[in-house]
Formats: structure tokens, sequence, C-alpha cells
């Protein structure tokens, strides 16, 4: 009897102590990657692991170089604090970072894992920040990780060069180039974080044959690159892109313009030389691009990065073949910019369709059509969202279901921001009419929170909920449906879309407006 009972005391014992062990609060911290040992942080049972190298620093004579592969270390780095920003002026008011301040030494990336050990092989998500290639950090609250991690997800959020860091084309680096290939090195250091994610990520419970790749604005123009690159495709499990692709008109330039690009530019601060141009100090560099009329590098069809145009390479199927989430927003860009300061009547949207499209003007008052002045509003709201973004993003779920047999799923997000709180805004401050240019973000990260500007109601919790549930199950199998959700179809091929329409009342519509964007298909570049 005293022998089975000291069995048993012992066999409770031995329970205890490996649930000790697996336990949140006896997670082992320490990681081993393929370059050294990392130690994060235990923040109420997800590991983060923040401010990662996953590539050498580009600085030095690695400025306007493809990312190079980090180095092996000794001894163990502490992962507790973000990595630096990329360089850039604040220009966003609605970006909150929190690392400390900008350096030319910035390709660090940041991760959230909920997993109870190596062998769990989770989905990971790698989201990719906005700010028009000009700024933005993996560190801004909206991205938080934490919040898709609690979903059972591994969340990585990855930093990349921005303007003329990440962008800059010039013959001399085209010339020193093994590829011939100048600029895009800010979507380089996004396929070298791939790699890394890929070849690392086992160790921190993830599975690197599920890795979706997501973004918002620049960020989805970003994903729709990745799905393009020879250097990419076959690390992608799955995409998700928030409002923008680089399918849409003037996305993308050739490398001879690009070039062109930064030869002026280089001439304009007296630089005659690469060496030069390597030798100015990065502050003086962004202080001078950053000058009234000095405008932006442009995302270059390289040879390298991009053997050909996106739209072509989609077109020919050489894209990355998996399945596609991807919307935008209600109100991607104000009505002010057709009409300006005009009354928003009948008469002045016409003069501003004929003036702005001239030649193509009734094709535009036809499909943009206006019956009265209580049109011209929304009618002028949805023309200048599809200019600036909508249109790029229709293209590429239509081109993507045309062209892929994996299914794509389109979203419509319609959930305008809520006032601000009074404690923070301007006193009697209303919310939009309409879900504005990166509205979704919080609410599709799981991050309301996090944003403490806007007086966030019950409704808007609803929305998140239902939105990151979406994603999650997206992250999780390819298909956004789930218990609870109003049920997606896909895209069918050729055939008016099924449409999700986010909201409070979330529902399935099918697209109304299919012919306004095959009309701007057909219209030239210029």
């Amino acid at each position: 009897m005293k022998k089975n009972l000291l069995l048993c005391l012992l066999i409770a014992c031995i329970i205890v102590n490996t649930s000790a062990q697996q336990s949140p609060a006896n997670l082992s911290l320490q990681v081993k990657t393929l370059n050294g040992v990392v130690e994060g942080v235990n923040e109420s049972g997800i590991r983060t692991f923040k401010g990662l190298p996953f590539a050498q620093p580009p600085v030095g004579n690695l400025r306007w170089k493809p990312p190079q592969p980090a180095k092996n270390r000794t001894g163990v780095l502490k992962a507790d604090k973000f990595g630096p920003q990329a360089m850039q002026k604040y220009i966003f008011s609605d970006m909150q970072f929190r690392s400390d301040g900008v350096s030319e030494d910035c390709l660090y990336l940041n991760v959230w894992t909920p997993a109870k050990s190596a062998t769990d092989r989770l989905p990971v998500l790698v989201y990719f920040y906005g700010g028009g290639f000009m700024a933005g950090d993996g560190s801004e609250y909206r991205y938080d990780g934490e919040s898709m991690a609690r979903h059972g997800i591994v969340a990585i959020t990855v930093n990349y060069r921005l303007g003329i860091f990440g962008f800059f084309a010039h013959p001399e680096l085209t010339k020193e180039s093994a590829h011939h290939a100048s600029g895009n090195y800010g979507l380089m250091d996004q396929s070298a974080a791939l790699k890394w994610v890929q070849q690392n990520i086992a160790a921190f419970g993830g599975d690197p044959k599920k890795i979706t790749i997501a973004g918002e604005s620049a960020g989805s123009y970003s994903v729709s690159a990745q799905m393009a690159s020879p250097l990419s495709k076959n690390m992608i499990a799955g995409a998700i892109g928030e409002s923008g692709s680089l399918l849409g008109k003037q996305s993308t330039v050739s490398l001879a313009e690009a070039e062109q690009v930064g030869t002026k530019f280089a001439k304009s601060i007296g630089a005659e030389t690469l060496a030069a141009l390597r030798a100015m100090p990065a502050e003086k560099l962004l202080d001078e691009v950053s000058k009234p009329g000095m405008g932006r590098f442009p995302v270059a069809v390289d040879g390298y990065f991009f053997p050909k145009p996106p739209v072509q390479i989609y077109a020919s199927r050489q894209q990355a073949q998996v399945p596609l989430l991807a919307g935008w927003n209600s109100e991607e860009n104000n009505y002010r910019s057709i009409i300006g300061n005009a009354e928003a009547t009948i008469d002045n949207y016409k003069k501003a369709i004929e003036r702005l499209f001239s030649a193509r003007a009734e094709d535009m008052l036809k499909a943009y059509q206006v019956n009265s002045d209580k049109d011209v509003k929304p009618v002028a709201t949805d023309l200048a969202g599809d200019l600036f973004i909508g249109f790029g993003t229709w293209k590429w779920t239509d081109i993507q279901s045309n062209t892929s047999a994996k299914p794509v799923y389109r979203y419509m997000y319609t959930r305008p921001r809520p006032i601000m709180r009074a404690d923070v805004g301007k006193p009697g401050a209303t919310g939009s009419t309409g879900a504005s240019h990166s509205a979704e973000i919080e609410y599709a990260m799981g991050n309301l929170p996090t944003n403490r500007v806007y007086d966030w109601q019950p409704e808007d919790y609803k929305v998140s909920e239902i939105m990151q549930a979406y994603f999650v199950n997206f992250i999780k199998t390819g298909n956004p449906n789930g218990l609870g959700l109003p049920t997606w179809q896909p895209v069918k091929k050729g055939v008016a879309a099924p449409v999700m329409h986010i909201d409070a009342d979330t529902k399935l519509m099918t697209e109304k407006h299919r012919e306004r964007y095959l009309m701007l298909d057909k219209m030239p570049a210029n």
C-alpha cells in the first residue's frame, strides 16, 4: 500500500513539474536562430522578440545594395526593444512609433509568438507597414502582433528601407550590380526578411510552410510585389492586401526612368559620383530629398526583383499561386480632390471631369454618372478613391482570379471611424462619413485599444471582432469563413464579383460598378 502511495505521489510530482515547465510563466525566453541565441520577453503568456536583425546594417558601402545576410553572433542577444526606424521624416500624424529614433541601420523585425514549444508549427503572419514608401515602422501600435498571437498565430512586423535609401536608382549603381539592376532595395529588404522567417520561424513555434504576408497601403503594394517577384513568391502561402497594389496605372517605371530620377537628384545636390553619395551622412541625404520639389523615388522594373512589369507577371501566371484576400475602403480619398473647392453641383462636377480627363471625359461621366446635385459628393468620392488606390486593388483581385486556381476574396470596408475623444481631439469633432484610407488597420489587427484618439463604441469592437476573425481564419486555412461569420464567397472568373461589405452590418453583396473598373483598365496610363 505504501509503495502504491509513493508511486502515485511520484507520478503527481512529475505531472505538476511538467505542467509548470509548459506554463506561460515558465516558457523558455531563449530561442536559437541560425545567427545565434536571442532572448525575448514574456508579456502575459505571449513571448515577444523585438529588434531581431534579419540582415546586416545597410550602411557605408552597403548603402544602396541588396540586403546582406545577418552575421552570426556569440552570446545572447537581448530582444526586448524595437530596432530603429528607417530613415524618414515624420510626415503622417497618425503614426505612433515605440522605437527610439531613426537610423540607416534599420533592418530589424519583431516576433509575437503564443507557441508553447518549437514543435507547435503555428501559422505565421508577416506584416508590412504602410506610409507611401516614405514613412512607417514595425513598432507602430496599430500593427502590434499580440492580439493576433492570442488567436494562435505567430505575428511578425518587418522594417524596410524607405525613400531615397530604399528606392534610389542610378546608372552607377546599375553598373556595379551583379544583376545589372538598381533601386527596389526596400522590397528586397522585405524579401530578405521573408527568407529569414522561413529559415528561423520554426524555432519560435511557427510553420515555415504557412507564411501569410499582409500589409496596408504601401504595405499592400508590397504584398503584390512579393507575390510577383521570383525572389519571394515561393516562400508565400497566402496574401492579404489592404488598399493598394502595383497593378494600377503608373505604379512602376522602367529602370531607365528610375535612373533618370536618381541622376537628376544627384546633380541637384552636387554629388557627381556614387562615392560622394555614399559618403554623404544619412541625415544630410534625407534633408536634401525632403526639400520642396524633390519628388519621390519610384518602384522600378529593374530586371532582377521584377523581370518584367508586375501586371505582365500576373497576366502570364508567374506570380505566387496562393489564396488572396484584398479590398479597399469606401472613402480612400475625398471628393474635393475631384471638384476642388467648388460647390458640389452637377455643372461643377462635369466641368471638373472635362478638365481632368479631356478626351475621355464622356466615358468618365458615363461610368461615374450623377443625376442630381446630391449624387455629386458620393460619386466624386468613389472616383477619387478609385483613382488613388481602388482601381489598382480591384485589378489585383480581378487578374489573380483569372490567372490562379486559388481562391480570391474581395472586401469593401465601410465602417467610418467614430468621433475623437474629447480629451485628445478637437472638441465637437465628428467622425468621417466613410471609411477613410487606413481606417481599417486597428480593426483588422484587433488593436482598437492601442489607439486612444478615437471614442470607440461597442459596434466598433463588433466590427473589429468580425474583420479580425476573417483575417485569422484566412491566415490559418486560406479561407476567411468560420462559425458565426457571414459566408464569404470567392471571386469568380470574368463575372461580377461577390464583395464582403465589412461594417456593423457585415454582408456579402455583388459588386455594383464593374463597368467603371473595366473602363479604367482600358484607359492609357497617362
